[in-house]
C-alpha cells in the first residue's frame, strides 16, 4: 500500500464511474488517503489548495479555469449552477493530481426557495420547522452543484443597530445554541458526503455580534467570562453537532484580530474544543490584518494567518503570493502549510468529492431544463415555515383577524416589494418568484371583499440613505422611489383609507437597511413612513401595522397609534401568502420574539438576561439612585419571548417534584397550560432559572428550556421540564464550568417577564 501511486488512483476515479466499487482500501481511510496525497504534492499545489477564489471581476472565468488546471486554486464561491461549475471541475480533472474543487456559497435561509430570515426563523421557536428550512436549502443548493455553505451564522446579537442582526438568531445563548445544532445537522444531513447535503461552515468565529457600537467590522473588547458564558456557546454547539467548517470573523478580540488570533484558532478551537475541520478566513480578512495594524505588509499578514491556523484564504491575494517566500526564509515551517492543506483535503474527502468529483454537479444531460423554474421551489414548505415565524405584538379589541368580506386599504412602501420580502443574503432567490403582501391578500380575499392599494410613502425621504442603499446594485437600483411628492402619496393613501373598513400598512425597512455594512444610529421607522402612519391614524379607521424589518425597531409611537401590530420580519418567497394567512385568521400566529424590542435606541443594550446589580430599579417605586433612565419608562417595549395569539392561554401554578436537588439527581418542574380561548392555537412555554447567590454576579434569569405546544380550544396539557445540575453550571472567574450549591429560582411563563416562580436548593 505504501507504494500506491496516488496520481493514478485519483485519475481512475475521474474516468471510471464504477471506481467507488473497486476503490483501494486507502480511500476508506481518510488519514491515510490524505497523507499519501500530501506526499505527491508540490509546494505550489499545496498552496493552491489554500486559495478560495471569488467568482467575479477580480479573476475572470477563463483565468480561473487556467489556474485550476495548474493546481493553483482549491475552491471557489459565488458560482451557483451546474453549467458554471462543471467546466471548473473539468479543469481540476486536467490538473496533475486531479484534486477536485469544491464550490461554496452563502446559503443562509434558503437557496432558491427563500425562507424567512434567520431572526424570523428563531421567532418560530420551532426546531422542526427550522430544521426543515435548512434541509430543503441543502437539497436545493446541492442540486445546483454546491458543496459547502458559509452558515449557520450564530453570532449573539444584543445591539440591534448592527445590520447583521437580521442574519443571526437573536440575543439568547441557549436558544441560538439549540438552533446552531439543528441547522448544522440539517445542512449536513446524515453525512456531508451525501449528494443532497452541504458541509456547514459556522460563522463568524468569534464574537462578531458584539462589535462596539453595533458598527460592522468594529472591535470587540470582552471579558473571558462573558465570552465563555454568553457568546462562545453557539459556535461550540455547532462544532459539537459536527460542522465541517468554521468561517473566521473580521473583528478583533481584545486587541488581536480573529484571523491572527492563535489563542482563538489553536488553543480554543482546536485544542480545547477538538475541532478537526476546515477554517476559512472571511472575505479579504488576511489582507485586512495590515489595516488592523498588526501586520506591516502582506508578507507579515500571510505569516500571521497561516501561523494562527487559517487554512483557506477567502478571495486570496496573499497566500499564493507570500507563502513560498515565507517558507524559503524559514519564517514559517512546512508543517504550517501541510497542516492547512491536510484540513482542506480532509474537508473535500468528507464532502465525498474524492469518491466522485461530480457528486453534486452530475452529468450535463441531467441538468434542469430551466435552472430558475418555479417547479424547483418548495413553496408549500416556505409558506408553512413563514407563518410560524410571524409574531403578533398587539391586537387591541381583536382588530385581527380581518374579515374576508371587508374593504381593506393596503398601503405602505413594503406592500408591493418582492425583493424586500426575501431579506438579506437571499442566495439564489429571485424577486420575480416572491409573493408580495398585495399578492397574498388579493389571493385570500378573492371576490368576497376588496383590497384598495396605495403606496403611501417611499421607504425613505433621505436621499443620502437612498443612494447608500443602491450603491452596490450596479445593474439596477434596489430601492426605487415613486417620483411624486410625498404629500401626494399620503393623500392617495388617506383617500383609500377613507373608503375602506380597515387599514393595513406595510412599513419598516428595505432589506438593504438590515444587511452587512448597514448599521444604524436610529432605529425608528423612516420619517417618510411615520408621516404616513400619522395621517392614516387621523382617519379614525382601525389601523393594522405589518412590520417588515431585520432588527428590532423603536416603535413606541407606532405602538400607541396602531390597533394591531404583526411583526413579519422578511418572510421569504412565500411571505405574502403567509402574512395573509395570519391577517385573515387562516393561521393563528404563534411566534415569540428571540430578541428584545427597546423603547428607544438610547436603551440599548436591553437584552433580558442582564447581570444583577446592587441598585436595581423596581417598577412602582421611586427611581432615585437606582439603575434607570429618568426620562423614559425603564424596561423594554416588548420583552424577549413575547408574542400574542388569536386565542388565550393560562398556566396553572408550577409544581416542583422536590425543593432540593442533588448533584447527580433530577428535578421535575411541571405546569398545566390551557387554551382558554375559542380557537386552536400554539404557544411556547418557557423555563428560566436564576442563580440567587454565587461566587460572582449572575444574570437575573437565563432561558434553560422551552416547549412549543398546540392546543385545541379548551384543551389543557401538563408539561414537564427536567432540571439537572448541568442546567445550573456557569463559567466562574477561573473559567471553570461548574454549578455551586445554593438557592435557585425556577421561573415558567409565556415570555421572559410574565412568569411564576418557585425556589429549590442545589445540595
Amino acid at each position: 500500500m505504501k507504494k500506491l501511486c496516488l496520481l493514478g488512483l485519483v485519475a481512475t476515479l475521474a474516468t471510471h464511474p464504477v471506481w467507488a466499487e473497486t476503490k483501494p482500501a486507502v480511500l476508506k481511510d481518510k488519514d491515510a488517503f490524505v497523507s499519501e496525497l500530501l506526499k505527491q504534492m508540490t509546494l505550489d499545489e499545496k498552496i493552491g489548495q489554500l486559495r478560495l477564489i471569488s467568482i467575479g471581476p477580480e479573476m475572470p472565468r477563463e483565468l480561473i479555469r487556467k489556474e485550476i488546471a495548474a493546481g493553483r486554486i482549491g475552491g471557489t464561491f459565488n458560482s451557483i449552477t451546474r453549467p458554471e461549475n462543471r467546466p471548473m471541475q473539468d479543469a481540476a480533472m486536467r490538473s496533475r493530481l486531479k484534486i477536485p474543487m469544491f464550490f461554496a456559497y452563502d446559503v443562509i435561509h434558503g437557496h432558491r426557495t427563500i425562507f424567512p430570515i434567520s431572526l424570523a426563523l428563531a421567532s418560530s421557536w420551532d426546531m422542526d420547522a427550522i430544521g426543515r428550512s435548512g434541509r430543503i436549502a441543502a437539497q436545493e443548493a446541492a442540486a445546483d452543484s454546491l458543496d459547502i455553505t458559509f452558515a449557520p451564522m450564530v453570532d449573539i446579537s444584543r445591539d440591534p443597530r448592527w445590520g447583521r442582526t437580521s442574519e443571526g438568531f437573536g440575543e439568547d445563548t441557549y436558544l441560538v445554541s439549540r438552533i446552531a445544532e439543528v441547522m448544522v445537522k440539517a445542512f449536513q444531513g446524515t453525512s456531508p458526503a451525501n449528494a443532497d447535503s452541504l458541509m456547514a461552515s459556522v460563522k463568524h468565529f468569534a464574537l462578531y455580534g458584539a462589535v462596539e457600537g453595533g458598527r460592522d467590522y468594529n472591535v470587540v473588547d470582552m471579558s473571558p467570562v462573558k465570552m465563555y458564558q454568553d457568546y462562545l456557546p453557539p459556535y461550540h454547539a455547532a462544532i459539537k453537532a459536527g460542522s465541517g467548517g468554521v468561517m473566521v470573523a473580521l473583528n478583533s478580540i481584545n486587541g488581536v484580530p480573529a484571523t491572527a488570533n492563535t489563542w482563538l484558532m489553536n488553543d480554543l478551537l482546536r485544542k480545547d474544543w477538538g475541532f478537526k475541520g476546515l477554517t476559512v478566513s472571511d472575505h479579504g480578512a488576511i489582507f485586512e490584518l495590515i489595516k488592523h495594524g498588526v501586520a506591516k505588509d502582506g508578507r507579515e499578514a500571510a505569516k500571521l494567518a497561516i501561523k494562527a491556523g487559517i487554512d483557506m484564504s477567502m478571495n486570496d491575494s496573499l497566500y499564493g503570493k507570500e507563502l513560498p517566500g515565507l517558507l524559503k526564509s524559514g519564517e514559517i515551517q512546512q508543517s504550517d502549510i501541510d497542516n492547512a492543506v491536510r484540513e482542506v483535503l480532509g474537508a473535500k474527502y468528507d464532502m465525498g468529492l474524492f469518491k466522485d468529483p461530480y457528486l453534486r454537479i452530475g452529468k450535463a444531460e441531467d441538468d434542469p431544463a430551466d435552472t430558475y423554474a418555479d417547479s424547483r421551489l418548495h413553496r408549500a414548505e416556505a409558506r408553512d415555515i413563514a407563518r410560524r415565524s410571524l409574531v403578533l405584538l398587539k391586537n387591541h379589541n381583536d382588530t385581527l383577524p380581518l374579515k374576508k368580506s371587508a374593504t381593506i386599504a393596503l398601503v405602505g412602501p413594503l406592500a408591493k416589494a418582492p425583493i424586500d420580502m426575501m431579506g438579506s443574503w437571499a442566495a439564489a432567490g429571485r424577486p420575480a418568484q416572491s409573493v408580495t403582501l398585495l399578492d397574498g391578500m388579493n389571493a385570500v380575499i378573492g371576490e368576497k371583499g376588496k383590497v384598495i392599494y396605495a403606496r403611501g410613502a417611499n421607504i425613505t425621504g433621505d436621499k443620502a440613505v437612498l443612494d447608500y442603499l443602491n450603491f452596490l446594485n450596479f445593474d439596477a437600483p434596489e430601492v426605487v422611489d415613486d417620483p411624486r411628492p410625498a404629500q401626494v402619496l399620503i393623500d392617495e393613501a388617506v383617500s383609500a383609507a377613507k373608503n375602506a373598513d380597515v387599514i393595513v400598512a406595510a412599513v419598516g425597512e428595505s432589506r438593504g437597511m438590515s444587511h452587512e455594512s448597514s448599521s444604524r444610529t436610529d432605529l425608528n421607522i423612516p420619517q417618510s413612513q411615520r408621516d404616513l402612519i400619522k395621517a392614516l391614524k387621523a382617519t379614525g379607521k382601525p389601523l393594522v401595522l405589518v412590520l417588515m424589518n431585520g432588527r428590532p425597531l423603536s416603535i413606541l409611537e407606532e405602538n400607541q397609534q396602531a390597533d394591531a401590530i404583526l411583526e413579519t420580519w422578511f418572510a421569504g418567497t412565500e411571505g405574502g401568502n403567509a402574512i395573509a394567512d395570519v391577517l385573515f385568521g387562516d393561521y393563528n400566529p404563534s411566534g415569540k420574539l428571540p430578541i428584545t424590542f427597546p423603547r428607544s435606541v438610547g436603551q440599548i443594550p436591553t437584552y433580558y438576561n442582564h447581570l444583577t446589580i446592587g441598585r436595581p430599579f423596581t417598577p412602582g417605586k421611586p427611581g432615585n439612585y437606582t439603575s434607570q433612565y429618568f426620562d423614559d419608562t425603564t424596561g423594554p417595549l416588548f420583552p424577549f419571548g413575547y408574542g400574542l395569539s388569536y386565542t388565550q392561554f393560562s398556566l396553572s401554578d408550577m409544581a416542583l417534584s422536590s425543593t432540593t436537588l442533588n448533584k447527580t439527581g433530577k428535578l421535575d418542574a411541571s405546569v398545566t397550560v390551557k387554551n382558554t380561548g375559542k380557537v386552536d392555537g400554539e404557544t411556547v412555554v418557557q423555563l428560566y432559572i436564576q442563580d440567587v447567590a454565587g461566587s460572582m454576579i449572575r444574570p437575573i434569569k437565563e432561558l434553560k428550556n422551552f416547549q412549543k405546544v398546540m392546543l385545541k380550544a379548551g384543551e389543557a396539557r401538563t408539561l414537564h421540564f427536567t432540571i439537572t445540575e448541568d442546567d445550573l453550571k456557569f463559567y466562574n472567574a477561573q473559567l471553570k464550568f461548574a454549578a455551586e450549591p445554593g438557592e435557585f429560582n425556577v421561573q415558567i411563563g409565556l415570555d421572559s417577564q410574565d412568569v411564576q416562580q418557585q425556589t429549590f436548593e442545589l445540595l
